[in-house]
C-alpha cells in the first residue's frame, strides 16, 4: 500500500489536520536521522504465552511491520505476573526504538492498583505509540436464568442481593473488575467466583453453576451463536461492529459504564519523537489494511487508529478510573 493510498482509507480521510500532521511526520524524520531506523532486528516483547490473542496479535502486527521497515520483528514471549515481567525488562532496555512491548490494560493501567510491588510506572517508563485493538467483553447469562435484557438483570438482583454469583478468569482479571465496574454503576450486589482461566469459568457457566460472566467475544460467541449461553449486551462505548445486534450496558440501563480488553504499543520512555512518529504511521498504516482488519475480527477485536498522544491520554483516564474500582472492591491479583 502506497502512502497515497494509505491516507485515502476512510479511517484516515485526509483532512487539513492530518495534511500537518503528515508534514510534522517528515519534517521529524528528517531531524533524528530517522529514514535509517530501523537498522538491525526489532525485538517485540508480548507478556502472555504463545498462541493467546496477545501473541497472534503481535505475530500478526509484527510481520506488517517488519515488511514495512525492512528489519526482521523479533517476536519475545515473557510470559508472568500478568505482564509485569516483559513490561519490566522492555522499560529497562534502551530507548533507540528497537524494543517495543505489545501493552495492554492490565500491564499498562489496572496492574499498577493491583500488585503491591510494581517493578516498573505505567506512565513514567513507557512512551506510548498507538493504540491497535479494541476487544469488547460480553455480558453472557446461563439460559436457564430466566432474564432477557441488562434492566431485568439489574431489577433481579436489586431484588435478590447476593443471589446471582459471576464468574471470571481470576481475581483481578479483566472480567473480574468489569464485574466490579457493573456492581458499582448498578448498584447491585453479586458473588465473585474466581476461576483459573476463561475456559473453566465458561465451562461451569454453561452448566449453571454461576450465573452471570462478562466474557471476551472471541471466547463467549461461539457459545451464544450455538444457543449455551444467552448473550445481553457489549461493555464497549458504542455497539460493536461484530456484533452490532447487540446493545451495549450503557444504553441498556447502565449509562456511561465501559469496560474494554485493549492492547497497544509502547517503547521505553526516552525514546526520540521522530521514532515514535514513524512507528506510529506504519503501525496505522497496517492496521488500514484489509487483511489486518480480517484478522482481528476473527479474534473478537476491532481495529482502531490514531497518535501517540491518543493513546497516552487514553492511557491516563484508564489508570484512576481502575485504580478506583480495584480499591472499592478490594481486588487482589491471585
Amino acid at each position: 500500500m502506497t502512502d497515497r493510498e494509505f491516507l485515502s482509507v476512510p479511517t484516515r480521510a485526509m483532512t487539513l489536520r492530518s495534511a500537518l500532521s503528515h508534514l510534522s511526520f517528515i519534517l521529524l524524520l528528517a531531524s533524528c536521522d530517522c529514514f535509517a531506523f530501523p537498522d538491525r532486528p526489532v525485538r517485540f516483547v508480548v507478556g502472555f504465552t504463545p498462541g493467546g490473542p496477545s501473541d497472534i496479535l503481535a505475530r500478526a502486527l509484527g510481520a506488517k511491520l517488519a515488511e514495512a521497515l525492512g528489519q526482521p520483528v523479533v517476536i519475545e514471549n515473557r510470559p508472568g505476573a500478568g505482564g509485569n515481567l516483559a513490561a519490566d525488562a522492555v522499560a529497562k532496555s534502551p530507548a533507540d526504538g528497537h524494543t517495543w512491548l505489545l501493552g495492554n490494560n492490565s500491564i499498562l493501567a489496572t496492574n499498577q492498583s493491583l500488585y503491591r510491588n510494581l517493578p516498573y510506572d505505567p506512565a513514567r517508563d513507557f512512551a506510548p505509540v498507538a493504540l491497535v485493538a479494541l476487544q469488547p467483553n460480553v455480558l453472557v447469562l446461563n439460559v436457564e436464568v430466566p432474564l432477557r435484557t441488562v434492566g431485568e438483570l439489574i431489577s433481579f438482583a436489586k431484588q435478590n442481593p447476593g443471589k446471582l454469583n459471576y464468574a471470571s478468569s481470576g481475581a483481578g482479571a479483566a472480567a473480574h473488575l468489569s464485574g466490579e465496574l457493573f456492581k458499582a454503576m448498578a448498584g447491585v450486589q453479586m458473588v465473585h467466583v474466581p476461576y483459573k482461566g476463561a475456559q473453566p469459568a465458561l465451562t461451569d457457566l454453561i452448566a449453571g453453576q454461576v450465573q452471570v460472566m462478562f466474557a471476551t467475544s472471541a471466547s463467549a460467541l461461539p457459545y451464544v451463536k450455538a444457543g449455551r449461553l444467552r448473550a445481553l449486551a457489549v461493555t464497549t462505548a458504542q455497539r460493536s461492529a461484530l456484533i452490532p445486534e447487540l446493545p451495549t450496558v450503557a444504553e441498556a440501563g447502565v449509562p456511561g459504564f465501559e469496560s474494554i480488553t485493549w492492547h497497544g504499543v509502547v517503547v521505553p520512555a526516552g525514546t526520540k519523537m521522530g521514532l515514535i512518529e514513524k512507528l506510529n504511521f506504519e503501525v496505522n498504516r497496517a492496521l488500514a489494511q484489509k487483511d489486518f482488519v480480517e484478522r482481528l475480527s476473527s479474534l473478537g477485536a476491532e481495529v482502531t487508529i490514531g497518535t501517540p498522544k491518543d493513546f497516552a491520554d487514553y492511557i491516563a483516564r484508564e489508570i484512576p478510573k481502575w485504580a478506583k474500582v480495584v480499591k472499592d472492591s478490594g481486588a487482589k491479583a491471585d
